[in-house]
């Protein structure tokens, strides 16, 4: 199954989430000019219906989503791929982050999922549309 939105690579996250919208404004300066990632907000309706064509299971993840190559990565996998997007002295990076087994991996992403709006403010709009 294709999931893909004008060919290109997309990054699912909470658009009314502080460290996800920090995280997207590092992020996009930082790309690569050839870069095919587009952001969108969880609960946008492209957003909905591309997390409906997904298997059950990545259904009710929850998380942070990257569908690359016809292939969806959650939590730090999709986090750490995003290296992969940007410029070359971020990209040198990814083999690092990729040796940390998952499950540890994992448990950071979630520990910081769970306090994310504790700690860092949501913000008054989504400003994923905007970085299209």
């Amino acid at each position: 199954m294709v999931i893909s939105l004008n060919n290109s690579d997309i990054l699912l996250m909470d658009g009314d989430c502080g460290l996800c919208s920090n995280v997207a404004l590092f992020l996009y300066p930082r790309l690569e000019k050839k870069s095919s990632l587009k952001f969108l907000a969880n609960n946008s309706e492209k957003a909905k219906n591309i997390i409906d064509k997904l298997s059950k299971k990545y259904q009710k993840a929850d998380t942070v989503y990257l569908v690359r190559n016809d292939r969806t990565y959650i939590r730090s996998a999709a986090g750490i791929r995003c290296l992969l997007y940007m410029k070359i002295h971020y990209r040198i990076l990814f083999p690092l982050f990729w040796l940390v087994p998952l499950p540890f991996r994992d448990i950071v992403y979630v520990l910081i999922s769970r306090y994310r709006h504790h700690i860092f403010k949501r913000p008054n709009t989504c400003i994923f549309p905007d970085l299209d």
